[in-house]
């Protein structure tokens, strides 16, 4: 029971104790992921940049700083509405000033233009997608020709979790991701092994094939 309960709050964090204990969580364990998926994300000046699932926002805040052209635009998705609230109050000067826009949405129905953005990042978020499929063609859809895609994991700990019945299914499995991202179109499919602040972790990418 305790594990589905934690499984859900990781998924979708909502206005309650459990919620704010996994926000905590996502500020001190995924800042390393959130910072290496936006430095491996090559985001240049006068790109624009999705995060899906962005949590309180920290990745949001690393990639702002690299989007200095005037034309340089970021979007964050999540399906949290309490989340959607926290990444809100941290990114208030960004959303004011127009480079940033935040909507709460589904991965599956993004309220964004065809062939849009330049960069898509995000950090533990796959495994909670109802359907990985679906996930993997909006994001597809979205994203301009050439446009590249970055997740980042450490698998050993995800691995883990699913052990103790706290993630959703098999949908953690990076084999499920990686053939979803290659039935939607996607290409340049690859896992690999990183380290940062001596913690080991994976880096997935994906490149959008129109």
């Amino acid at each position: 029971m305790w594990a589905e309960k934690l499984g859900k709050q990781l998924g979708r964090p909502t206005w309650s104790i459990g919620g704010w204990l996994v926000s905590r969580f996502f500020i001190r364990r995924n800042r390393v992921l959130e910072e290496n998926a936006v430095k491996l994300c090559d985001i240049q000046p006068g790109d624009t940049v999705l995060e899906v699932g962005h949590g309180p926002g920290l990745g949001l805040q690393s990639a702002a700083k690299l989007l200095t052209d005037p034309n340089g635009r970021l979007i964050g998705v999540d399906y949290s509405e309490y989340m959607h609230s926290k990444a809100s109050e941290l990114l208030k000067e960004h959303l004011a000033s127009g480079k940033l826009t935040l909507h709460h949405c589904d991965v599956a129905v993004l309220p964004l233009a065809d062939n849009s953005v330049d960069k898509v990042f995000h950090c533990n978020c796959y495994y909670f997608w109802p359907d990985l499929r679906k996930g993997a063609s909006e994001l597809h859809r979205v994203m301009k020709p050439g446009a590249v895609m970055l997740t980042t994991l450490r698998l050993e700990m995800v691995s883990y979790m699913a052990s103790k019945q706290v993630m959703p299914k098999d949908n953690w499995r990076p084999d499920l991701y990686m053939a979803a991202l290659r039935d939607s179109g996607f290409t340049n499919i690859r896992m690999e092994d990183k380290q940062s602040q001596n913690i080991t972790f994976q880096a997935i990418y994906a490149t959008a094939l129109k």
